[in-house]
């Protein structure tokens, strides 16, 4: 009997519309009480009736819930915090830029939130510190009906999955391999007589897929297709010593510096010398090919240009702008300037005409022997200085004006553009010996590698432009892959860009 009752008065139709326009105070014990969720942060959309106690005795509070579909949602709170919330989850579980965190993330979108996600490649980790004080004074929860825009997407009544179709269709959605670079050399070479001096440059890997090295008063040749080493030439003769070595663009001629300050243009196809350069009082540590022209930079502060098909019918141009020792030049990618580092903590930039710099920068505070123009961005010139310095510094030659700066704390000795997408790499000496990947314009680091125990003050760069060699006073050359032969989805070719190709 008491349980027929009881359902009796549970079911008992209660009139809501006579209890809303009540004064809840003065009738509270006349009339039944409204008590809505305002103060503890909830909607007014829905309310709990309080039976009055002058007429039947309750024995507890029954909220009507009728016509409302209690979804929880976080209306109130902005989008970028609720994907904050959620991504900050997620890296904390799956580790800061992983790929997984971000399909984690996204998933998670979905299925509590409704987010329409199908594709990981469109979503980008929210990496800023999320602040509580946002949560102050909102509403997290609402309980509201939802409308047909905000119902979450339903899946097939016949799928066998409890994801919702779109968050099956983000899974389905191919993955962009993740590029790994590996932390170990896959080849290390002795190279005894490597000299530890940072004023000199002796490795260079030809487009023929040739290293040439200079070790004491010798020049060697590896071959990465054989594996083979051949001596090209030996200089002890006069008691000279090798300073730098450099090839040119088409990988027969390789041009070798002294320290007495001439210079000789070997033909490795006929293991011959078909060129002996002189002009220079003092060792030659810097070589730079421009076609069937040479330039070469010394310790007497000069910057000689020479045709090496002719050196004593067309006159030689003199560049002396440096007030010290120069220890880096480098061809713009388009052949039309010439930049150029010295000990004198200066970078010049040429042109094919002047006998005087067009651009000076002073900015670096110890010596410039990093030098490489990018091969994306037309104009872009990025040096590194000594240790004094330890940075990287990024200019804009087509204004002459500086761009960004970052301290890499080491000695910068060399650095060197991809070949196929926006990235460089540099290596360093004191006092970290390390080299590092780094993005542009970003300019965050991608890999650090280290092995040399010594100074890294020698780069060069493969033909196809995935690995670079390393040298350092620690006599072994350690090559590396560090950079990915595929390009970026954004270069894709299009059909109507008509400097793509030849109408």
């Amino acid at each position: 009997m008491y349980h027929h009752e009881y359902e009796k008065r549970l079911l008992k139709p209660t009139d809501i519309s006579n209890h809303q326009n009540t004064n809840v105070i003065n009738n509270a014990q006349k009339k039944p009480s409204i008590i809505t969720f305002n103060s503890i942060n909830m909607s007014p959309s829905s309310t709990y009736i309080s039976p009055s106690k002058s007429t039947t005795s309750y024995d507890r509070f029954i909220p009507m819930r009728s016509g409302n579909n209690w979804h929880t949602t976080f209306s109130m709170i902005s989008e970028s915090s609720r994907n904050s919330l959620i991504n900050k989850k997620s890296t904390r579980e799956n580790g800061e830029g992983n790929r997984d965190g971000i399909a984690y993330s996204s998933l998670l979108k979905n299925e509590l939130l409704g987010a329409s996600i199908e594709d990981v490649k469109n979503q980008t980790e929210d990496r800023g510190n999320y602040s509580s004080s946002i949560l102050q004074g909102k509403n997290l929860f609402k309980y509201s009906t939802p409308t047909k825009e905000r119902t979450l997407d339903s899946s097939s009544p016949y799928s066998l999955s409890p994801l919702s179709a779109k968050s099956q269709k983000l899974l389905r959605s191919p993955r962009k391999t993740t590029r790994k670079i590996s932390r170990i050399p896959f080849k290390v070479l002795d190279a005894p007589e490597l000299q530890d001096d940072f004023y000199l440059n002796l490795v260079d890997w030809s487009s023929q897929n040739v290293l040439s090295v200079g070790l004491g008063s010798c020049v060697y040749l590896w071959s990465a297709c054989t594996s083979q080493v051949t001596r090209l030439c030996d200089l002890s003769g006069d008691g000279n010593s090798v300073t730098s070595v450099a090839w040119n663009e088409r990988g027969n001629l390789v041009a070798v510096g002294t320290n007495s300050g001439y210079i000789q243009v070997w033909d490795v196809a006929v293991n011959k010398q078909v060129a002996k350069l002189q002009g220079h009082s003092a060792r030659v540590g810097a070589l730079a090919w421009n076609g069937e022209i040479l330039s070469s930079g010394s310790r007497d502060r000069l910057i000689l240009q020479r045709d090496v098909r002719t050196p004593c019918v067309v006159s030689e141009r003199r560049l002396g702008a440096h007030r010290q020792e120069v220890c880096g030049l480098k061809w713009s990618p388009d052949n039309q300037y010439l930049a150029s580092g010295g000990n004198d903590n200066r970078l010049y930039v040429w042109n094919l005409h002047s006998l005087t710099p067009v651009q000076t920068y002073t900015e670096h505070l110890a010596a410039v022997k990093a030098i490489a123009w990018s091969p994306h961005h037309h104009g872009l010139l990025a040096s590194g200085g000594g240790t004094a310095d330890r940075c990287i510094r990024f200019w804009n030659t087509l204004t002459g004006q500086p761009m960004q700066c970052v301290d890499t704390g080491s000695q910068v000795c060399n650095l060197a553009w991809s070949k196929h997408s926006s990235e460089l790499v540099s290596t360093h000496g004191y006092s970290q010996n390390q080299i590092l990947v780094w993005k542009y314009p970003s300019l965050t680091q991608v890999a650090k590698l280290t092995g040399h125990s010594y100074r890294v003050l020698y780069l060069a760069m493969s033909p196809d432009g995935e690995a670079i060699v390393t040298g350092a006073g620690d006599e072994t050359l350690r090559f590396w892959n560090v950079f990915s032969k595929a390009r970026s989805q954004k270069e894709n070719k299009s059909g109507l860009n008509l400097f793509t190709s030849i109408r």
